[in-house]
């Protein structure tokens, strides 16, 4: 289905910006020579919008998650299967060329309608596709009417209604504009992400982000790893050494979870078929990049990427700890590699995206705050607003809290032990056996 409506979005309309973006409103001047209107059509099939998206995406500022292929997958392999209905919004200027694309969705949650960004959960950031200079263009009273009458379009529309929004892990900028989506009512993520400038030469970066000490202990413990064979940085050459690879980062992944007694949160309907059909698929095998570190014959260490425009995405990654080179930091050696090789490909950013484990502040130059939208759309929308928010800033209290943080991480890994108690007592092998291992930890 789709429908359009032109969307008088002026001046007045009385929405307030937040205090935390002076520098969005400081466009407001340089939007009044244009004009007011801004029309939108809505599509709830993402094959009806699919070529207007994959020429937008080329020039629009956005991340890799808001890509037509990223989203259309995880449609195919998760959403449809969960009774999610797309709701992507192209909104055009008054001369006709495209504004923005609002990949959204509805589905049901807690027994209400929500209204979220499509594939919110497996997202690390969600945002808008924007036109360049699109704030300029559009004041943020402009935007924030915008928003608002397309919500009335939505309620006024059944197959669109909805009861409540919830829009997560929203960076505050887009490429180089303020995310839109920020002037809503919102609160800080539990979680940051971050992401490091690239240079162009890998040695010259490796020295400036790494002590001599540090360095010298990276080359003895390489040194320790071939002791167990050849070590070797292998890209998946085709589509099935890609989805071996995978396979192999899924099932270590999946033994890493259990140990620390978290849910898998890959073991969800869908999400197995989701990232293999993105490894394996010849038409997009450029844009996924699926790697590994071999010792001998074994994977020791495994990662799935993503490479869109001039950034390296650091999506997925896991390492064996059930080898005894394992103590010598397979994944930190895998992450030095995938540095070089995001360098060597000429790109300029290095994103670690959504977490705040320790060695991403070792390696990373930039933190990206991460902010969270829920609003209630009808009265049966009130409770799962009060219950979402009073769930994230719950989170985020304890996630922020170290002592409190130490604590949980320690009663879930005692729980994972309980209830995992071949896993644990593998790993514990390897933990105690009486060699040097690494104390900085591995990436996963």
């Amino acid at each position: 289905m789709t429908t359009a409506t032109p969307v008088q979005a002026f001046d007045n309309a009385g929405a307030a910006t937040s205090a935390g973006h002076a520098a969005v409103a400081r466009l407001v001047d340089l939007s009044r020579e244009f004009g007011p209107v801004l029309s939108f059509a809505i599509y709830d099939k993402l094959g009806d919008v699919e070529c207007e998206w994959r020429r937008f995406e080329q020039t629009a500022d956005c991340t890799a998650f808001q890509t037509f292929d990223w989203l259309d997958a995880w449609q195919r392999h998760v959403g449809q299967h969960t009774g999610v209905r797309p709701v992507i919004v192209v909104g055009a200027f008054a001369g006709g060329e495209t504004a923005f694309i609002l990949p959204l969705a509805i589905s049901k949650k807690h027994g209400a309608r929500r209204l979220s960004w499509l594939g919110q959960e497996q997202c690390d950031y969600n945002a808008p596709l924007l036109a360049p200079y699109f704030l300029q263009r559009v004041s943020p009273d402009r935007f924030l009417a915008a928003w608002q009458e397309l919500r009335g379009r939505l309620q006024r529309d059944p197959k669109f209604r909805h009861d409540w929004v919830e829009l997560e892990k929203m960076p505050q900028t887009v490429g180089d504009q303020v995310n839109p989506f920020s002037l809503l009512p919102v609160t800080a993520n539990a979680s940051g992400a971050h992401l490091t400038q690239l240079g162009d030469n890998w040695e010259k970066f490796y020295y400036a982000k790494r002590s001599s000490a540090t360095r010298r202990r990276d080359r003895a413990k390489r040194r320790h790893m071939s002791e167990y064979g050849e070590v070797r940085f292998v890209t998946a050459a085709d589509a099935d050494d890609a989805r071996r690879t995978l396979e192999t980062l899924l099932r270590q992944k999946h033994r890493a979870f259990a140990r620390r007694g978290i849910p898998d949160s890959l073991a969800r309907p869908g999400l197995r078929e989701f990232f293999l059909d993105l490894a394996s698929n010849p038409n997009i095998r450029d844009r996924f990049h699926i790697s590994r570190v071999e010792i001998g014959e074994t994977c020791v260490a495994a990662n799935f990427g993503i490479v869109f425009g001039d950034c390296y995405y650091h999506v997925l990654a896991s390492y064996d700890d059930d080898t005894p080179a394992s103590q010598y930091g397979p994944g930190a050696l895998h992450l030095r590699e995938l540095l070089a090789h995001a360098i060597d490909l000429g790109l300029r950013r290095f994103d670690f995206t959504i977490g705040d484990e320790p060695y991403k502040y070792e390696w990373s130059d930039t933190s990206v705050t991460l902010y969270d939208h829920c609003s209630a759309a009808t009265w049966r929308g009130w409770p799962q607003r009060f219950m979402s928010t009073g769930r994230r800033r719950l989170k985020r209290f304890i996630k922020q809290t170290p002592l409190i943080w130490n604590q949980v991480t320690r009663v879930r890994a005692t729980a994972g032990a309980l209830l995992n108690p071949k896993e644990t007592q593998r790993h514990g092998a390897r933990a105690d056996a009486p060699s040097r291992r690494t104390a900085d930890g591995d990436p996963t």
